[in-house]
C-alpha cells in the first residue's frame, strides 16, 4: 500500500515539477519545532501530519517544495536505491534550489541520465548525519566525493553555498535537509 501512496505522489510531482515552480514563504521563524525540525524554510514546507514512517522518497513527495527533486529522482530511476537504503541523509534541494539552475543546465541534465545520477547521489550520505554532526563536518556521499558542512545553532550551510532552510526532518530510512542551492560534485 505504502508503494502505491509513494507512486500516486511522484505521479502527481511530475507534472508539478516541469509545470512551474512553487513560490517559496520566507518566514523568519528559525527555532527548533516541536519535531526537532529548524530554520527559516520549514514553515513554507507545509508538513504533513507525520512523515516519520515513510521511506524518504514518499517522505519528500510529501512536499510541494520537494517536487522537482522527486521528479529527479524518478527520472534518474533512483527511488528505489534510495528507499531501499537504511539510514541516509539527503541534502534535498527545494523549488528555489531549482529556480536558481538555468533552463538549459536543467534541461541538459535532465537529458543525461548518468550525470543526473552523479549529481543526486551527492545529495546522499550513507548515514544518518544529527544536527550536532553538521557544524565541521565532512561527508563521503553516494557519489564518492565530500560534502561539507558549517554553522552552529539553527543556520548551517553545505559546501560554504548552500543553506541548510530546513533540517531535522524525519522519514522511516532518512534525515532530510532542505537546501536552497542544486549541489554540484567536484570535476
Amino acid at each position: 500500500m505504502r508503494t502505491a501512496k509513494a507512486t500516486a505522489a511522484v505521479l502527481v510531482a511530475v507534472p508539478l515539477a516541469f509545470g512551474g515552480l512553487a513560490s517559496q514563504s520566507h518566514a523568519q521563524d528559525a527555532s527548533p519545532g516541536p519535531s526537532g525540525t529548524f530554520g527559516p524554510g520549514c514553515s513554507a514546507l507545509s508538513q504533513k501530519a507525520n512523515t516519520a514512517r515513510d521511506r524518504v522518497m514518499e517522505a519528500a513527495a510529501a512536499y510541494p517544495q520537494l517536487s522537482q527533486l522527486v521528479s529527479a529522482v524518478v527520472r534518474a530511476r533512483l527511488n528505489g536505491t534510495l528507499d531501499g537504503k537504511p539510514h541516509i541523509t539527503v541534502f534535498a534541494p527545494n523549488a528555489q534550489a531549482f529556480q536558481k539552475v538555468t533552463a538549459s543546465q536543467l534541461t541538459s541534465l535532465l537529458g543525461n541520465q548518468g550525470q543526473l545520477k552523479k549529481v543526486l547521489t551527492y545529495h546522499v550520505v550513507n548515514k544518518q548525519i544529527t544536527p550536532n554532526e553538521l557544524s565541521h563536518g565532512s561527508f563521503t556521499t553516494v557519489e564518492g566525493s565530500k560534502l561539507t558542512t558549517s554553522g552552529s545553532g539553527t543556520t548551517f550551510k553545505v559546501n560554504g553555498k548552500a543553506n541548510i532552510v530546513c533540517g531535522n526532518i524525519k522519514a522511516a530510512n532518512a534525515t532530510i535537509y532542505v537546501v536552497d542551492a542544486v549541489l554540484q560534485p567536484p570535476s
